[in-house]
């Protein structure tokens, strides 16, 4: 059966491909949640695709099962994008303000924004977010929203997020062998941080990090504005991998050693707890629990250093009030909340999906963060007093009539 005002979000991940269905009904605020489907992934790697026959047989599948459960059609997706070909700049923008009375427009802004976006960009790379932090009118610096402001010179700082051109064009061909028109693509850990993040963690400085299978996705948002963002190439599967070549057992045995007994904190678990091979299907023997968490915590360790320096990178190495905030499959390993707050110096906690009604007892895992996270970002093109807060950016591939955030993500 048809809806109105259907709004679908696919994630498409390395290890799980996720559609949530959601309607947007007149008089709420909130998008209902009608329709949840998770299918293995294959044929996608660190975040990009590999094998397109995979995909889009995953696509097909999460798809028909959201529809069924939905008795929803769905002919239009806000699908993500991720991998570590992934990467952010900041550039600036100069104009004129236009009027003659000197009072500043939304289409001065626009101008501004795009000007910011007349940068070199390789061939082989497209720009995906034109993300506008802060403007300066005149002298006057740190506006947010100088809409009715009076002045002669409006400049726009943006943070510019662009991709591959040729991992772009593959999630493109996926989506039209499916047979499926994306309406909007989004960066993970973007999409994400609006299902999970409040307005008050954005004002006081956060890092979400969004931990999947193949890539780690971060975030960072200050005084409501996006301040960083870039894709890490270590995931959840590194740390299957890990354990399949420490334990020398199988990649499949080692997933569900990993999710049934894992841990980030060996130094908590007892010295004499053992895993029994045999009752995971393997030959006779036991392992050490203990030694299980030590390959976990060292992975761990590698990807929050990484994290680390990232933030080094932008002066906010501890200084992040509102802390970290863990989304992802890889954020439910037990212990990380402590070990995250320890490596980083900072608050941390798990993030769950929030901002939508229905069945949300289907999506209260950070798991879902980023296909709700997707479901929002297109309910605010489709809210009328959405619709005026946004800006054409350059084609990305299939995305021939793109609408971007003209004023970011605010809640």
């Amino acid at each position: 059966m048809a809806r109105d005002n259907i709004i679908c979000g696919l994630d498409v991940g390395t290890s799980n491909i996720r559609a949530v269905v959601a309607q947007l009904r007149a008089g709420h605020d909130k998008p209902q949640i009608l329709g949840v489907s998770s299918v293995p992934s294959f044929g996608v790697r660190k975040g990009v695709i590999v094998d397109i026959g995979e995909v889009v047989n995953g696509i097909k599948t999460a798809l028909e099962e959201v529809e069924r459960t939905s008795d929803a059609s769905v002919r239009q997706v806000v699908v993500n994008i991720g991998g570590s070909h992934i990467n952010c700049r900041s550039s600036k923008g100069v104009v004129a303000v236009s009027r003659a009375d000197g009072e500043i427009s939304g289409e001065d802004i626009s101008r501004a924004v795009r000007a910011a976006q007349t940068v070199s960009i390789p061939q082989n790379r497209e720009l995906i977010h034109a993300l506008p932090r802060l403007f300066v009118v005149d002298e006057e610096r740190g506006v947010k929203d100088p809409i009715g402001m009076s002045g002669v010179r409006l400049e726009a700082d943006v943070l510019l997020v662009e991709g591959a051109t040729p991992f772009i064009k593959n999630l493109t061909k996926c989506l039209q062998e499916a047979e499926i028109e994306a309406e909007d693509v989004v960066l993970s850990a973007i999409a994400a941080s609006r299902a999970v993040l409040s307005k008050r963690q954005k004002e006081l400085g956060v890092l979400l990090l969004d931990l999947g299978g193949g890539t780690s996705g971060l975030t960072v948002f200050e005084e409501c504005e996006v301040l960083h963002a870039c894709v890490l190439p270590i995931g959840g599967s590194h740390i299957t991998n890990d354990i399949a070549i420490g334990l020398r057992t199988s990649v499949e045995v080692a997933d569900r050693i990993k999710l049934e007994y894992g841990s980030t904190l060996p130094e908590e678990i007892n010295k004499k707890d053992i895993i029994d091979m045999a009752k995971l299907g393997e030959e006779e023997g036991v392992v050490l629990r203990r030694h299980v968490a030590d390959i976990i915590n060292a992975r761990f360790l590698e990807i929050f250093d990484l994290v680390g320096k990232e933030l080094q990178k932008i002066g906010r190495d501890g200084l992040l009030p509102a802390g970290l905030v863990l989304v992802g499959g890889g954020a439910k390993m037990p212990g990380l909340v402590d070990l995250a707050k320890e490596e980083l110096k900072l608050p941390a906690q798990i993030g769950f999906p929030s901002g939508v009604d229905g069945v949300i007892n289907q999506i209260d895992d950070p798991a879902f963060a980023t296909a709700v996270g997707l479901v929002l970002w297109g309910a605010e093109e489709q809210r009328p007093e959405g619709r005026g807060k946004r800006i054409s950016l350059p084609a990305i591939g299939f995305l021939s009539s793109a609408k971007k955030w003209l004023k970011g993500f605010v809640p």
